[in-house]
C-alpha cells in the first residue's frame, strides 16, 4: 500500500514537473514573425484541426469501449457473431476520404503559392539580395549590391523582401531561419533560391536544419531585421569600417577551412562575382553557370521535414 502511494506521488510530481518545463518552450514554427511563417503556421494548424477529428473520436471511443465491457459491467450487450455493420463501415471509410481529398487540394495550392524560388508580392520596397554559401561549419554571407560579407551574422529591413541566392562550399547543408519560414537545401555546384520578409524588427536565429558533420550544432547565425533602411545602412557602415577584406579566393579559401563555433567576422570589401567563383569550381570539364538562368530551378516550402527543396542552375 505504501508503495502504491509513492509511485503515485511520485508520477504526480513528474507530471507537474514536465509542465513547468514545458512551460518555458517557444515553438518558433508557432510563433512566426514573417510573411512565409504566417502562411506556414496557418497550415500546420489547419492540418492538426483536420487530424483531430479523427484522433479525438477514436481516443474517446476507446476509453468508452474499455468502459463499457470492463470485467464488471454484467449488462453489457455480448455479440460473439457480429461482423459487420454498413453504417460504420460508411463512417470509417467516407470520413478519413474526405480529410485526405480537403488536405491534398490545400497542400497543393499552399505548396504552389509558397514556392522558394518564387518573388514576394511587390510592398513598394526594393528587394535586397544575400548570396549564402554554406562552410564547414559557418554561414559566409555576400551583399553584391552593398560590397560586403560577414560570417554568421546578417541584417536587413524588415518589411523588405530578401532573395537568398544560397550554395554549398562542401557538403549538403540546410538553411533554415525558423521565425521567417521555410528551408532549402545548400548544394556545392548548384544554386538554390529562398524569398523571405520579416514582418517585424527584430533578431532571429538562423540555424542548419540538415546533420553536416562534427560541427553541426554550432552551425548558427544570427537575421538581425532593423526597423528602418537607415538601422540597415548604419549596419552596412559598421561592417566596413572592419580592416578585413575578401578580396580574392585564396582568402577565402582560408577561411572555408573547417571550424567549430566560428565567431562573427565582417569584411569591408569582397570580390566581384566571388559567388558565381564558388560555384563554378565544382563545375568541372569547361562547363560553368549562368546565374541569371536558374533553369530547372525547383522547389517547395512545407512543414515538418516538410521543407525539404533543392533546384539545379543550368550548365
Amino acid at each position: 500500500m505504501r508503495l502504491r502511494k509513492y509511485n503515485k506521488s511520485l508520477g504526480l510530481l513528474s507530471l507537474i514537473a514536465g509542465a513547468v518545463l514545458l512551460s518555458g518552450c517557444d515553438s518558433a514554427l508557432l510563433n512566426p514573425k514573417g510573411q512565409i511563417g504566417l502562411e506556414q503556421r496557418s497550415l500546420i494548424l489547419t492540418a492538426f484541426g483536420l487530424m483531430l477529428i479523427v484522433v479525438i473520436p477514436a481516443i474517446l471511443m476507446a476509453i468508452g469501449f474499455a468502459w463499457k465491457y470492463r470485467a464488471t459491467n454484467k449488462d453489457a450487450k455480448y455479440s460473439p457473431n457480429w461482423s459487420h455493420s454498413n453504417k460504420i463501415e460508411a463512417v470509417v471509410w467516407t470520413v478519413p476520404i474526405l480529410i485526405i481529398i480537403f488536405l491534398a487540394v490545400l497542400t497543393w495550392k499552399t505548396t504552389h503559392a509558397l514556392e522558394p524560388s518564387k518573388p514576394l508580392a511587390d510592398n513598394g520596397e526594393k528587394p535586397l539580395t544575400i548570396e549564402v554559401v554554406s562552410m564547414d561549419w559557418k554561414w559566409f554571407f555576400i551583399y553584391p549590391e552593398q560590397g560586403i560579407a560577414t560570417v554568421n551574422e546578417i541584417a536587413f529591413p524588415a518589411n523588405t523582401p530578401v532573395e537568398f541566392k544560397i550554395t554549398s562550399n562542401s557538403v549538403m547543408n540546410s538553411f533554415f531561419i525558423p521565425r521567417l519560414g521555410s528551408q532549402i537545401y545548400a548544394m556545392a555546384g548548384m544554386q538554390t533560391r529562398l524569398h523571405l520578409v520579416a514582418n517585424e524588427a527584430g533578431t532571429y536565429d538562423g540555424i542548419s536544419s540538415s546533420y553536416s558533420g562534427a560541427g553541426f550544432s554550432g552551425m548558427k547565425f544570427k537575421a538581425i531585421a532593423t526597423p528602418d533602411r537607415a538601422g540597415f545602412d548604419q549596419w552596412v557602415a559598421t561592417v566596413k569600417q572592419s580592416p578585413e577584406t575578401m578580396n580574392d579566393m585564396a582568402a577565402y579559401e582560408k577561411l572555408a577551412v573547417p571550424s567549430e563555433n566560428h565567431k562573427v567576422e565582417y569584411f569591408s570589401s569582397v570580390k566581384a562575382d566571388l559567388f558565381k567563383d564558388v560555384i563554378n569550381k565544382f563545375m568541372g570539364h569547361g562547363k560553368s553557370m549562368d546565374m541569371t538562368q536558374p533553369e530547372g530551378e525547383h522547389a517547395a516550402h512545407g512543414m515538418e521535414g516538410m521543407d525539404m527543396s533543392h533546384a539545379q542552375a543550368s550548365e
